[in-house]
């Protein structure tokens, strides 16, 4: 009989933890990561994000003047 509960035992101990606690554990470890982070200072925030909004402004001209030319081919073969 106790061979039984020995045997029982170690299948249990075979297997992966419960959810709740795999989750725990990876909260926890998500946090000990975000800990580790260099976050970036708010003047160099600033300083990327008019660059990526002064990159996005330029590329809607070029897309938007691509798109009218092409409107205005399009128009002139059809017609």
């Amino acid at each position: 009989m106790a061979k039984k509960q020995v045997q029982a035992a170690d299948a249990r101990s075979d297997r992966a933890p419960n959810p709740f606690t795999r989750f725990a554990r990876y909260v926890e470890d998500a946090k000990a990561e975000l800990r580790k982070v260099t976050w970036p200072t708010l003047k160099e925030t600033r300083k990327v994000t008019l660059a990526v909004l002064g990159f996005v402004a330029v590329m809607a001209v070029i897309l938007g003047l691509v798109d009218l030319g092409l409107s205005v081919l399009i128009k002139s073969i059809l017609s």
